[in-house]
């Protein structure tokens, strides 16, 4: 079976057919799969997606429970938590829905980590981190895009040149380079490349 076009997450399992992991869809399994918006809803109270998953989280005055419903506790209710709490050892704990969250200073609302800048995020050489409630992401540097290629997605050197997305001036010739461009003005002219005398 050969996919051309790749199956990002999942299974080539004939001609162009790929077969997704679970959470995730789409024609080449490249896009993430919002369990929060399918029938029957898979949480109780609240839900947050993930990349590839979900988060059960419950209102306030309840207790996540192991199949993701929500059980009434008077001990929740009385610490007052923003996502639902545990019971350790008679020991009640405000919970938060996602590892990239973090407990705030009053231990009841919870607050984002920003994985990107204290460097618990790790992308690949050639991609930047962007960071979102709860987690993060790796994206291609500016001046490359996601490709498929030799069997894989990499982040490839987009040739401005050729898509016309440069500013090079009217009267100055475009040069690719790695991740970026280069303007330089044509014979008998003379300025930066973006403007030409």
């Amino acid at each position: 079976a050969t996919c051309g076009h790749g199956c990002k997450y999942g299974e080539c399992m004939g001609p162009n057919k790929c077969k997704c992991f679970p959470g995730f869809t789409g024609k080449t399994c490249n896009q993430d799969l919002n369990e929060c918006g399918l029938k029957p809803r898979p949480c109780e109270h609240r839900c947050m997606n993930t990349h590839g998953s979900y988060k059960c989280y419950c209102l306030n005055g309840y207790m996540l429970m192991p199949d993701g419903t929500c059980a009434r506790s008077r001990t929740c209710a009385m610490v007052n938590c923003q996502y639902g709490c545990e019971e350790v050892k008679g020991q009640v704990r405000c919970l938060c829905p996602s590892g990239g969250l973090q407990l705030g200073p009053n231990g009841r609302t919870c607050i984002d980590i920003d994985e990107c800048s204290t460097g618990k995020a790790v992308c690949s050489y050639n991609r930047r981190c962007v960071n979102t409630f709860g987690s993060f992401y790796c994206k291609c540097q500016l001046g490359y895009e996601l490709k498929y290629t030799s069997g894989r997605y990499s982040c490839a050197d987009v040739n401005e040149c050729v898509t016309n997305t440069h500013r090079c001036n009217l009267h100055a010739e475009c040069l690719n380079t790695q991740g970026s461009f280069q303007c330089k003005c044509k014979q008998g002219y003379q300025g930066s490349g973006f403007d030409c005398a």
